[in-house]
């Protein structure tokens, strides 16, 4: 059975949280890249009430998962908000609907602190999007790749 907590609920769990986003985007949060991964990892696990919000996704008692609930996300559209963001599925839970589990919860989350709707920027994770509901917002191009803007709810 899968659950969710916000980060701020299981702060223990920052560490591990850390060491996936560091695997998952080696380039952003890696030595030479321009990601603050401690200061990430901290703002995720600051609050439940104020963004960003960071959310763990548990099977049984396992910690399988992590997402953020993000005021911005793509600096050409901040006019946007709030985003879910940084999406990470521990391989062997990928393709059972972890992905589409954390998004719901986090559109939830977003509608209890008064959101109506949610964005995600995605190059790869489209499809997964669309199954959940999300619609098409706008087609663009982010660093250098082809990237679509989805959004959820009203």
């Amino acid at each position: 059975m899968l659950t969710s907590r916000p980060l701020h609920q299981v702060p223990r769990l920052a560490a591990t949280v850390s060491g996936w986003l560091l695997a998952e985007w080696p380039q952003w949060y890696g030595p030479d890249g321009p990601g603050n991964l401690a200061g990430d990892v901290q703002a995720f696990g600051r609050s439940e009430t104020e963004l960003p919000v960071g959310f763990v996704v548990f099977s049984g008692s396992e910690a399988i998962g992590f997402a953020a609930l993000k005021q911005e996300s793509i600096a050409s559209h901040k006019h946007l908000s709030p985003w879910a963001a940084a999406g990470v599925v521990l391989p062997q839970y990928r393709g059972r609907g972890v992905g589409a589990f954390l998004l719901q919860a986090m559109v939830a989350h977003a509608g209890r602190l008064g959101y109506a709707q949610v964005y995600c920027g995605t190059s790869t994770a489209a499809s997964m999007l669309q199954r959940a509901g999300w619609q098409l917002h706008e087609q663009i191009v982010h660093a250098g790749q082809p990237m679509g803007i989805y959004r959820s709810g009203g």
